[in-house]
């Protein structure tokens, strides 16, 4: 048993407990922000940006620059989602859930490509092209932003890219050492699953909508 825990948690010896604690923070906000996404409920959004604002910090922190964009970048689109996701269409209802549209897939590919130039450059610049991570950390901002994009404006193809994304997430983390936030991926996969479900349900109902 004991050669289980060390495996996941010995890293953590290193750690400040601030650190940990902190982490352990933004793992719980994620998970609500997530489950509250998955209820198609405006709490995602506030409860998101306590769990990004933290990781952010801590991404910073560790030099860890690609996950520190994402978290950005989730920190900021939240601020765009909680706006589109109480917007009013009419005088009575807000922003339904929806398909994405020819010209969203078109914008969707230009997101992920754009963010696979910008994440390298970065990479580059900072001299962090250094191994198969840095590979992986691209292509995961890219997916990652182009789902918290389609999240925002309440796109049910969002939950396919948060499939994706979490499934490389969750051994990625493990890898560099983070064993929550690994968890917390692992957690995610399963809530985007029943979030995708949920809101296809959701759609099925409205049809005139999707």
């Amino acid at each position: 048993m004991s050669e289980i825990f060390d495996f996941f948690f010995s890293q953590y010896k290193t750690y400040e407990t601030i650190d940990v604690v902190l982490e352990i923070i933004a793992v719980i906000f994620g998970f609500l922000s997530v489950w509250f996404s998955k209820q198609n409920k405006i709490w995602v959004f506030p409860t998101g940006m306590i769990s990004t604002s933290i990781f952010v910090y801590l991404l910073l922190k560790w030099e860890l620059l690609g996950d520190m964009m994402i978290n950005g970048y989730y920190f900021i689109m939240s601020v765009y989602g909680w706006y589109i996701w109480t917007r009013k269409v009419d005088e009575t209802h807000v922003t339904p859930i929806s398909k994405t549209t020819n010209k969203e897939k078109r914008i969707s590919i230009f997101i992920f490509l754009a963010t696979l130039i910008f994440v390298y450059i970065v990479y580059k610049t900072f001299d962090k092209w250094t191994s198969w991570v840095a590979y992986a950390d691209t292509i995961t901002t890219a997916i990652f932003f182009v789902g918290m994009w389609l999240m925002a404006k309440r796109k049910i193809e969002n939950w396919l890219f948060w499939i994706v994304g979490d499934l490389i997430s969750v051994p990625l983390y493990l890898y560099k050492g983070f064993t929550f936030t690994s968890f917390q991926y692992f957690g995610f996969t399963f809530i985007a699953i029943f979030g995708y479900l949920a809101w296809k349900k959701n759609l099925d109902k409205n049809p005139s909508i999707s």
